[in-house]
């Protein structure tokens, strides 16, 4: 296994035990995330430690009670998929700004303005949120903080979560072809097919992805639809 002195300690605790390696900090990331990697590219040891800095072993018995093996990449894969995975500053650096990204986006498919119920650019959302002196957690999901986050910058910027329901109106002769694709753009509340073939459908979406699936219907429908939006 690989001992470039370039690593960082992945931790494990189990009913007041606790366990360590020494793995690659960018390698343990991409595997705990879910990339096929062998783990002699991830670990930077050959040990299971209970104090990797004071270079206490972990004894097999600890091991076996706890892993029911002694392998050192079967409890390895353990360890950095449940365990807790020290970051290197640039790795928490970019994992911060991803994580920013992904709440300005997400706030932008699902917020509106209240006054005229349009969608609100990321680029506005961002600039609030700096201006409010927001904070992003690293370890809390996009959706937990995404209302706090809300809150906030309603104070600089007019803004609120909504969902926008569209009502579809199709003529018979391209019901049965669009209808499908049409199901799938959001949530389905109301479906009904006329005796003369005609199809009505109603879904919800969150408010700031309505112009986009305007484009969606008008591109499904070649503009042969009525549409009506409510924003709520």
């Amino acid at each position: 296994m690989s001992k470039s002195r370039e690593y960082v300690i992945a931790r494990y605790e189990f009913k007041g035990h606790k366990f360590e390696i020494l793995v690659d900090p960018d390698k343990a990331l991409e595997y705990r995330d879910g990339r096929k990697l062998d783990l002699d590219e991830v670990l930077k040891g050959d040990y299971i430690y209970k104090d990797a800095r004071k270079g206490d072993k972990a004894s097999p018995e600890e091991l076996v009670k706890v892993f029911g093996t002694e392998d050192v990449k079967t409890i390895a894969d353990t360890i950095i998929k449940k365990g807790e995975l020290q970051l290197t500053t640039e790795q928490r650096r970019r994992m911060l700004e991803n994580k920013r990204k992904q709440i300005v986006n997400y706030i932008a498919r699902s917020a509106v303005d209240p006054k005229t119920k349009t969608p609100i650019p990321p680029q506005r959302i961002e600039k609030a949120m700096e201006e409010a002196k927001v904070s992003v957690d690293l370890y809390k999901s996009v959706e937990e903080q995404a209302a706090t986050i809300v809150k906030a910058i309603s104070r600089i910027l007019p803004i609120k979560i909504a969902k926008a329901r569209f009502s579809i109106k199709l003529p018979p002769d391209i019901a049965a072809k669009a209808s499908q694709d049409l199901r799938r753009l959001g949530e389905v509340k109301v479906e009904e097919w006329g005796k003369d073939g005609s199809y009505k459908l109603e879904f919800e979406v969150p408010a700031g992805l309505q112009h986009e699936v305007i484009d969606k219907i008008n591109k499904i429908t070649k503009g042969q639809s009525e549409v009506k939006i409510e924003v709520f």
